[in-house]
């Protein structure tokens, strides 16, 4: 009997390590629509080109900014459709925040980060 326990700990074990291990995608551990979450402050900035970049904005996209695979899975996240984030718009916010090492060129989707 205690060895049937100590094997099904073990396959439950491996099964939880497999997940953390081979389930971390563009942002870590984390989902893209949970990440998407930390860039409320972004929202207007994403629908309109010419709307103003807030601060706060700039300060979320500095912390992603070396993760630029979690930033374009956010912004082509299903959260961030139902907020109505247009890409072609957010794929330039870092520009827009003055981001000197943005990863120009990098393909997002459809777009590229200019």
């Amino acid at each position: 009997m205690n060895n049937i326990f100590f094997l099904v700990l073990l396959v439950i074990l491996g099964l939880i390590n497999h997940g953390e291990v081979y389930g971390a995608g563009e942002c870590g551990i984390s989902s893209p629509d949970k990440e998407a979450r930390k860039l409320a402050p972004c929202i207007s900035a994403t629908m309109d080109a010419n709307a103003p970049v807030s601060d706060r904005c700039c300060n979320q996209i500095k912390k992603l900014g070396q993760k630029i695979a979690c930033l374009c899975a956010i912004v082509l996240s299903n959260t961030a459709k139902i907020f109505g984030v247009k890409p072609e718009i957010a794929v330039t916010i870092p520009k827009r925040c003055n981001i000197a090492d943005r990863p120009v060129g990098y393909k997002c989707g459809d777009y590229s980060v200019p």
